[in-house]
């Protein structure tokens, strides 16, 4: 009896510990996420010059931003960062600029790193990180750190498009833009001419992600993949570890993958986007952990990259090893809904008529992977532009991998007359 009475109680604390052990699990993760968050990076991970600090109340957010050129009277230059990224990955090229005579500012945006909105769930409401509100939290934060305009809006990767829309929306406080690895399309078109016309058939369905899943083998877009809930759980959770899951990332996707060899795609087809690399058409039967790990880089070559040193990598890590990747992976969700891409038709037909410019790797697929996307830019998007700069020995981390061309492109862009 005392044996079956044992048991008992051994089943009831058993089942008692599995019942308080997740709270206490999620209040510890909780406390010390909120430990990171509340304090700023410590200055032995940035470069001499440059300061982590907090914003609060910018559009509901505690806005983690990175700063140099601090002082008065100085024309402000907002950086916006892409993902799987951060601030820091303007840490190469705030200090020429800064040098310059300029109030530089990088913040993590919505949903990255020490920002707010890094706890949201894939059920939660994708609200928030609608295109519009992310230009209102640029635009807050702007407006906190004094600056009534600034001299460019400057935007990487996903910061490119949310670049690109505060130059549409408010031209008046972005007076001049820098697009980099990730070209614009634009504000969509409203239906015209139509009132006489015979009410038109639905438009008929994409196909083309069944197009892609029928190949041989089958394959699937990176950023529907982005879409599902397993995403998140796939690189955040990787076999391999969020610092190698990062590695492998970052490398197959800059000009040290010697596979890069970007060219023009000639329609937007399976067959074209079949030619684009594993990292934007993947395998069907993959995740993206699963999809960078056969190309994990060598010990000899991590220690030999210069660009991308491990304990500059480590600041990443350890980020998105905290937060996950949820956050940025909101950025590609919002796109498939309707009543947030209806709401940018607001502004159907509005170009940007600031000076304008675009800066991409000659290594990088990110130009080439919407067909067109390059050549609408420059020809109907921007009615004002420096031109296309692709630059030599860079991949789709171009102020990474080319700071100082970056940089010096920049400041020449800037210093010239609005």
């Amino acid at each position: 009896m005392r044996g079956d009475d044992s048991m008992t109680r051994r089943r009831v604390l058993q089942g008692l510990g599995a019942m308080v052990a997740p709270p206490l699990v999620r209040s510890v993760v909780r406390a010390a996420q909120q430990s990171a968050d509340q304090a700023p990076y410590s200055p032995s991970v940035l470069p001499v010059g440059i300061r982590s600090r907090f914003v609060d109340n910018v559009n509901g957010l505690r806005m983690h931003v990175l700063e140099a050129g601090f002082g008065a009277n100085r024309p402000g230059v907002v950086l916006l960062h892409g993902f799987p990224e951060l601030a820091y990955s303007w840490r190469k090229v705030m200090l020429p600029i800064a040098a310059a005579g300029y109030h530089v500012f990088a913040p993590d945006v919505r949903g990255y790193g020490r920002t707010s909105g890094t706890d949201v769930r894939y059920d939660d409401d994708l609200a928030p990180f609608r295109t519009l509100n992310q230009v209102r939290d640029v635009l807050g934060l702007v407006s906190a750190l004094g600056h009534r305009s600034v001299a460019a809006v400057i935007g990487h990767d996903q910061g490119s498009p949310l670049a690109g829309w505060c130059a549409v929306v408010r031209p008046d406080i972005f007076r001049s833009v820098v697009m980099m690895s990730a070209p614009f399309g634009g504000p969509p078109a409203l239906p015209f001419n139509t009132a006489d016309t015979p009410r038109p058939a639905a438009p008929a369905a994409d196909t083309i992600y069944d197009e892609l899943a029928a190949l041989k083998p089958p394959r699937k877009h990176y950023q529907r993949y982005y879409q599902t809930r397993e995403a998140n759980d796939n690189m955040w959770h990787a076999p391999q570890g969020v610092h190698a899951f990062l590695r492998a990332y970052y490398h197959m996707k800059s000009a040290d993958w010697t596979e890069n060899q970007p060219a023009p795609l000639a329609a937007r087809t399976a067959g074209e986007w079949a030619k684009l690399p594993r990292y934007y058409v993947m395998d069907l039967d993959k995740g993206m952990a699963e999809t960078v790990a056969p190309e994990m880089p060598s010990t000899a070559a991590i220690a030999a990259c210069k660009w991308l040193p491990d304990e500059e990598l480590k600041v990443y890590s350890s980020e998105y090893g905290r937060t996950g990747f949820q956050g940025g992976l909101e950025g590609y969700r919002v796109g498939s809904v309707a009543r947030f891409a209806s709401e940018l038709q607001l502004f159907s037909g509005r170009t940007i008529d600031q000076p304008s410019m675009f800066i991409g790797g000659r290594s990088d697929w990110g130009v080439y992977q919407n067909p067109g996307a390059l050549e609408r830019l420059q020809k109907t998007v921007c009615t004002k532009t420096a031109g296309t700069h692709l630059i030599d020995g860079a991949g789709h981390w171009v102020q990474q991998e080319q700071p100082e061309a970056v940089s010096a492109l920049l400041v020449d862009f800037l210093r010239k007359p609005l």
